[in-house]
């Protein structure tokens, strides 16, 4: 018999974890379905598809698979010797795989006086052209607001669907989900069964909400903490003061030290975005800026001067003798 080479039909790498192998499958199914696709070869393609997707999709046939080894598709093969011995098989019944080729049926078809799997196994395995519907991915704008407090949003997008006419047309839809508090930049949400449909009966995909957080004329993220920058006046900075700090939450008072500088961060605990799970929250740090006035009053300016003539402060000490 022939060997076939599973991971080639689906045009992924043996180190492919069982998220991408579903995820290839789905959309190559999509494609060559032979209820909706244009492709000469589109049935012979799609039942390949299934085979290959019918074992590796299952940790226990795929490292059965692995352990025949590599060789070439297409070339003539036979079982390593002791080959059965060494795998642990597990005969779990259901529906004739319908189809698949000599290579899948000798090694996974039996019973369990044979040492196979059981046939048919899971979706696309039975006979007839079942997929899974494609999954789908959108961006989905959160502002910090919501972010920080949870909120209820409504999606509008529009999903590829197959007509009676065989054709595919994008069909609005609207769906209301609902977003948990501390979600973060990039974080994906899954929302089973809301994907692409399936065809002859499979399951529907699902739909990835990636979260953007949106850009916040105060706060600056960083995962799950906050920072602002807080301006000081040259007074407060040197002598020391108490002023307000806006938060998510409100605004807040922050005892500021003597002689305060730009750059310095004060962190004030728990005031960041919220964490998954109840584990608390961020923290939010306020990043002082010391700013003088643009245009001085004659009383201000004849102070500063006074003070300039007075102070034996040296800012650029750090300077000399270099």
């Amino acid at each position: 018999m022939e060997y076939k080479d599973y991971y080639k039909v689906l045009g992924v790498e043996k180190s492919a974890d069982q998220e991408e192998i579903k995820r290839v499958y789905r959309k190559l199914a999509r494609k060559y379905h032979p209820d909706v696709s244009k492709e000469p070869n589109a049935e012979e393609k799609f039942k390949e598809l299934q085979e290959a997707y019918e074992v590796l999709k299952d940790p226990e046939k795929r490292s059965a698979y692995d352990q025949l080894g590599s060789y070439q598709a297409g070339q003539e093969f036979r079982p390593p010797p002791g080959w059965e011995e060494n795998v642990h098989f597990h005969w779990g019944g259901g529906a004739e795989a319908g189809g698949f080729s000599d290579f899948f049926e000798s090694l996974f078809g039996g019973g369990p006086g044979r040492g196979g799997f059981g046939r048919g196994a899971g979706a696309g395995a039975g006979a007839g052209f079942a997929a899974a519907g494609e999954d789908f991915e959108v961006t989905l704008p959160v502002t910090l607001e919501e972010a920080f407090a949870g909120t209820q949003k409504t999606v509008r997008l529009e999903m590829p669907e197959v007509q009676p006419n065989g054709r595919v047309a994008r069909v609005p839809r609207q769906i209301q989900v609902r977003i948990p508090k501390g979600v973060s930049e990039g974080q994906r949400l899954r929302l089973a069964g809301q994907g692409g449909k399936g065809y002859g009966g499979g399951p529907a995909g699902d739909l990835y909400l990636r979260i953007a957080l949106q850009p916040h004329p105060l706060f600056k993220v960083q995962e799950h903490n906050l920072s602002v920058e807080l301006p000081l006046a040259p007074w407060e900075a040197a002598l020391g003061a108490t002023v307000e700090v806006p938060t998510l939450d409100g605004r807040v008072r922050l005892k500021i030290p003597a002689g305060a500088s730009t750059g310095q961060k004060m962190r004030l605990a728990g005031k960041g975005l919220p964490k998954p799970g109840g584990k608390g929250a961020g923290d939010l740090f306020a990043v002082l800026q010391v700013v003088v006035p643009k245009h001085l009053s004659d009383r201000e300016r004849t102070l500063f001067e006074q003070l300039a003539q007075s102070s034996n402060f040296k800012p650029r000490a750090s300077l000399e003798g270099v």
